[in-house]
């Protein structure tokens, strides 16, 4: 199994598979809200291998603006440890839920695309990954609140307002990044 061993947020160094203990692997932790880049200081502090992907955003604030680094999956930090590590962590009372991996090596394919783009200065939106079949709710704009379906997976952008009595649907199109799953 390749696992790569990740430090500190901005700062990871993907290390070799040698260096990786075999009772290593990665947790996904479920933050309390807003406690990732707090949970992430603690965690170097204490020397825990993690990954917190984070990406600038503007802000503002009144009539200031201001860059700062949030989150890219809010409420969520990677940690590559062994479990000892991820008790450690959980004992900070900042971890909400402790999520297994069950597919370590997609985790970290993943989390190393995701460490390259950012590396390379990419602009990365966090984005909903929507399905076929997959009913959704507009969350921004004039449309907010809307509720639909995702048939066709090529064309995520189209929201299918359906009358099921009736055997026929309205479509619209709209911006998939307006539209989050509904669960």
């Amino acid at each position: 199994m390749s696992i790569s061993l990740p430090v500190r947020g901005e700062d990871v160094h993907w290390l070799s598979d040698s260096v990786v203990a075999s009772d290593c692997a990665w947790h996904v932790l479920h933050t309390s809200s807003r406690q990732e880049k707090i949970l992430s200081e603690t965690l170097s502090a204490m020397g825990v291998c993690h990954f917190l992907p984070l990406v600038k955003q503007t802000r503002y604030y009144g009539k200031r603006k201001a860059d700062v680094e949030m989150p890219l999956f809010p409420s969520y930090v990677f940690l590559f440890g062994r479990l000892d590590e991820v008790y450690q962590a959980d004992r900070t009372r900042r971890v909400a839920r402790i999520i297994p991996v069950p597919d370590q090596q997609q985790l970290d394919r993943e989390l190393r695309n995701l460490h390259l783009a950012l590396s390379k200065n990419a602009v990365l939106d966090r984005y909903p990954l929507l399905k076929p079949g997959v009913r959704v709710e507009v969350r921004y704009g004039p449309f907010r609140g809307l509720q639909g379906m995702i048939e066709d997976r090529s064309r995520a952008d189209r929201l299918y307002l359906k009358v099921q009595m009736l055997g026929t649907a309205a479509r619209m199109q709209i911006d998939a990044a307006l539209l989050d799953p509904i669960e």
